[in-house]
């Protein structure tokens, strides 16, 4: 069994991104960034991701799909809409950082994450502290954001987080970001998208063992 054939048997397992999960159809506009922004938010919770995947549905089904709807919801419709996908753990400060992160986004940023990343001007670790002015958002939630970003930002691609690597690791591929680069493409290294993707499905490795067992048994 080789690294191509486990990597292939992944991706034809688990080879789609978190926000495309949630039902966020990502591009580089202010509403499915700010959809990623909140998916990135609940996935660092210590919840399982699918909670927190259910978790955005729910949240955007019930129309708080921008920074302004967030913003204008109450705090008990953010709550509902929580417990609806089945985030109960922590839907009361969730709610409340949801609510705060939309207010400061629509004063900092005008509600158009574009903006930071302007001013992050491919900076890395710029954009990172940008997003961790965002309540609710730590180095986790960052990170998750960068990773599924660099599918419509490919000025931050290549990224691999350590989630990422240790789903890799699990799975006996090289713990190294530039290798499973070369890995995500079919013919070489992979774009942006191609990176969220591999990337994506290495954390769901990381995450759960039966992937692993499943890969394992079909590479």
């Amino acid at each position: 069994m080789t690294a191509r054939d486990t990597v292939d048997a992944l991706l034809a397992r688990c080879g789609t991104t978190y926000a495309a999960e949630a039902g966020i159809r990502l591009r580089n506009a202010p509403q499915p960034l700010y959809q990623l922004l909140v998916l990135s938010d609940l996935l660092s919770a210590r919840i399982r991701a699918s909670v927190a995947v259910s978790a955005a549905r729910a949240l955007f089904a019930h129309g708080m799909r921008s920074p302004q709807r967030m913003a204008a919801a109450t705090w008990q419709q953010r709550v509902d809409a929580l417990g609806e996908g089945g985030y109960r753990r922590y839907d009361e400060r969730t709610a409340t950082q949801l609510g705060e992160g939309a207010q400061l986004l629509l004063a900092d940023c005008g509600g158009d994450l574009r903006r930071l990343r302007e001013e992050a001007d491919g900076d890395l670790d710029a954009l990172r502290a940008g997003l961790r002015r965002t309540p609710g958002i730590g180095p986790a939630g960052a990170d998750i954001f960068v990773r599924e970003v660099q599918a419509v930002w490919p000025e931050v691609a290549p990224f691999v987080d350590g989630k990422a690597l240790q789903g890799a690791e699990r799975l006996g591929l090289p713990a190294s970001p530039a290798k499973l680069v070369e890995l995500a493409g079919p013919a070489g290294p992979a774009d942006g998208h191609g990176v969220a993707v591999l990337a994506a499905a290495l954390v769901r490795a990381a995450l759960d063992k039966h992937v692993v067992d499943d890969v394992r048994s079909h590479a």
